[in-house]
Parts: C-alpha cells; structure tokens; sequence
C-alpha cells in the first residue's frame, strides 16, 4: 500500500467520480483506475459499488475513508510541524471563504504585510465549507452564516446591519426607520434559492413568521440593484453593499437582530502553523481595528 494510492482513494471517495478526480489528480485515467484497483486488490475487498460509469462508496469504502483521511491529516500536520521547527518552508496557507465581503481587501493588505505567506483562495458555498473544515483540506474559512459545531473554532471578526433597500421615489424612502409591519405586502426582489444571500433573506422573515411576497428571482447582487432601480420590488441588502447601492434608498430596520455575522473558522484539532497563527492574529486585529474606526 502507498501513500498515493491513498492520496487519489481519497480524491476518488470524495468526488466519486473517477474523471474528475483524474482530472484534478492531473494523471490519466487509466492510471488512476490502475492504482485504485491495485489498492483493493491489496486490501482484499471492493471500495466501490461500479454501475457503468457510476462509482460510488461502499460500506468497506467508507469505513476505509474515515481511517485514510486521519491518516493522510495526521501525516500533514507533522510536515508542517517539522518544517515549523526546521524553519525551512515559506509559510502556506489554504483559505475558503463564502463571501467576498470585505475579504479583498484584507486579503490585500496582509499579504503586503506578510509577502512571505503563499495564500491559496477558494470561493466555496456554505455548505461545502463544513466538510472542507473538517477534513482538514483548509486552513480557514471567511464565512457567513457562523459555523456552530463542535469541533469547530471561530472567531467573529463583524456584524454588519441589514437594510430595506428602495428606490429613490418609493412611497417609504423619506422614512427614518422601517417597521417590518410596512413591508409585509411589498413585492420583494430576490436571488435564486441556494444562494447566500436568499438563504440569509428566508431565514431572518422566517424566524420573525413572515414570508415575502417574492416576484421576481435573480442570480447577482448586480441585477437585483438593478431591478429595485426599476421599481419592481424592494431587497434586502447588507452594510458591505451601501457604497454600491446608489441611487437606491437604504432604510434601517427596527430590529436589533437585523444583522449579519462573518466570522473565521478553523478545525481545532488542526495543527497550527506559526503562519496560520500569524494570519489568525492579523485577521482579527484588522477587523477589531475596522470597528472602533
């Protein structure tokens, strides 16, 4: 058995798909279904249940991934801390994030802090940054919404408030303060089911026993900016977003829970290294910073 038969078991058990996993293997296929082969062959048992094409986990699969993916975490950690304490590798760090708000320019400015650090960037949906998280694959996430499961640490970084967003000409633009109460029957511009940001808009009507009265559906912020401007709906949108919102009128609800949290997310069993201390640091600081500026 060897250590890369176990690399491309892994790739091929998470995507189950034996194309795409050579192909991000970059080898051939032939070969990568060479190696699988063999290492079944070695362990005496098939890993995956094969119809056509199709490939998907058995249950010696599964059990085989949960044993391969400690192994393959653990064998990491110690490169890392061995070159930690060698002081022989530039700092690498693998980092996902589920939103780009306020992430570009953070990202800017530490690596002109911090040109040493090699930073490689994911742009993942929510969902994918759990398993990303705990099968050790990142080093950090930038998220919204928080992760809150054991095993997972985090730290908040900010809270950013939730705006009505309308047109300049609407019949609530001169308010102050808007009520929910007002726009219980409004027509709401929202983005496709799945995304972050319709994800955010269900969950805070649903939790206050609301349903919004949505008629039309979009696939960026950009287009649903752009249908508000038109005056077929109202949206919501989130402090990040206020510098682009104009002309639009961006009116603060009254509910103290009308915010957003992002945070930074790390597996807590993860070996450290001293540049993912120094990013963790930086992070925070830089945030912690922003909110008393």
């Amino acid at each position: 058995m060897e250590l890369l038969q176990l690399h491309y078991f892994q790739k091929v058990a998470r995507l189950q798909h034996m194309t795409k996993a050579a192909q991000e293997l970059h080898i051939a296929q032939p070969a990568l279904s060479q190696s699988i082969a063999r290492l079944e062959e070695n362990l005496g048992v098939p890993l995956f249940h094969r119809q056509g094409r199709q490939i998907r986990l058995n249950s010696y699969g599964q059990a085989f991934l949960a044993k391969v993916d400690i192994a393959l975490h653990a064998l990491e950690e110690g490169r890392r801390e061995i070159h930690d304490m060698n002081g022989t590798e530039r700092g690498q760090l693998h980092i996902a994030t589920t939103t780009l708000a306020r992430f570009s320019e953070m990202i800017r400015a530490f690596m002109e802090d911090h040109p040493e650090i090699n930073l490689r960037i994911s742009q993942v949906s929510a969902e994918e940054a759990i398993p990303l998280i705990e099968a050790g694959e990142i080093d950090f996430c930038y998220t919204t919404p928080p992760i809150d499961k054991s095993g997972i640490g985090s730290v908040p970084l900010l809270r950013e408030e939730i705006y009505i967003a309308v047109p300049p000409h609407h019949r609530l633009a001169d308010l102050p303060l808007i009520n929910l109460s007002e726009i219980a029957d409004e027509p709401f511009i929202g983005m496709k089911e799945g995304t972050r940001l319709r994800g955010m808009m269900d969950q805070f009507f649903s939790s206050r026993g609301m349903k919004p009265n949505i008629v039309c559906e979009v696939d960026e912020p950009a287009a649903l900016r752009s249908f508000v401007g038109a005056g077929l709906g109202i949206a919501l949108l989130s402090a990040c977003k206020k510098e682009e919102a104009s002309p639009l009128v961006l009116l603060p609800i009254n509910d103290p829970n009308c915010r957003r949290t992002i945070q930074l997310a790390w597996l807590e069993k993860r070996y450290l290294s001293q540049a993912a201390h120094s990013f963790r640091e930086y992070v925070t600081h830089y945030f912690a910073k922003d909110a008393k500026s």
